[in-house]
């Protein structure tokens, strides 16, 4: 039953890859706007999952099989998702084209941002899978974090390929392709866990890194390039918000 909760949660998840069209009405300071408030929220979410549920969940896992003395394996794997995360994240960005965009020349960034988008969606299929490999509460949390993570990435993303030259109805379609290797992650996930349960004590200690990379390094940066009060305000409210949800549902849901 667990592998069906995967499979729905990381295609649910991929069908996010959509949500760009709904914006595309917008003004570009409205659409702004929106998209640093979900930024911050995101921010807070993802820094709310990692400390508050990934990182206690594993650790006590540790503590019940192995005992106090393998906590280090935990924060070895956190570093390790912090460093993959950033590796990952050089990988993608490396080529960048000079050529103008236009009709004729689809400007490779839309293609190198496809890639990329798709890589990331893989792993997100497999750190929903991981979570919920460990507990079935866990997993909703942590697919709600990727969500709250995916929204402004996937508005960003269509935004791309638009200006890469692209049609709506082409954009729509690439991106949820791309969405879909967030299914492809979440299968590759359960087959890992087939071969090995020590799958789970190898992926979530790299997903809490890899959340604590994504919130420190891409996200809250961005945040930090507003400097009004007003917008510093708005900004961290936001990121309350996220680790205020993710400490109420610390709060509501009980792990076995």
């Amino acid at each position: 039953m667990v592998n069906v909760y995967i499979i729905i949660a990381s295609f649910i998840t991929s069908l996010f890859s959509l949500v760009g069209v709904f914006f595309l009405s917008l003004s570009l300071d409205k659409l702004k706007k929106i998209v640093m408030f979900l930024v911050s929220l995101s921010a807070g979410a993802l820094l709310g999952d990692a400390f508050l549920h990934l990182l206690p969940e594993i650790i006590e896992k540790s503590h019940q099989e192995s005992g106090y003395g393998h906590n280090e394996f935990v924060w070895f794997g956190v570093l390790g998702g912090i460093i993959l995360f950033f590796i990952l994240e050089k990988i993608i960005h490396w080529r960048h084209c000079h050529i103008p965009t236009s009709s004729e020349h689809i400007h490779p960034v839309g293609k190198m941002n496809l890639i990329g988008d798709a890589l990331h969606n893989l792993i997100d299929g497999m750190v929903i899978a991981g979570a919920f490999l460990l507990d079935v509460n866990l997993g909703i949390i942590t697919t709600i974090a990727v969500i709250s993570h995916e929204i402004p990435q996937e508005i960003g993303d269509f935004g791309v390929l638009i200006h890469a030259g692209y049609k709506i109805k082409k954009a729509l379609f690439f991106n949820f392709v791309s969405g879909l290797f967030s299914l492809l992650g979440a299968l590759l996930a359960i087959a890992f866990n087939f071969y090995s349960e020590s799958f789970i004590d190898f992926i979530i200690p790299i997903t809490a890194g890899g959340f604590i990379y994504i919130a420190s390094s891409d996200l809250i940066p961005e945040l930090k390039k507003e400097c009004s009060m007003r917008k510093t305000l708005g900004q961290l409210g936001g990121i309350f918000l996220g680790l205020g949800f993710m400490i109420l549902i610390k709060l509501l849901f009980h792990f076995d």
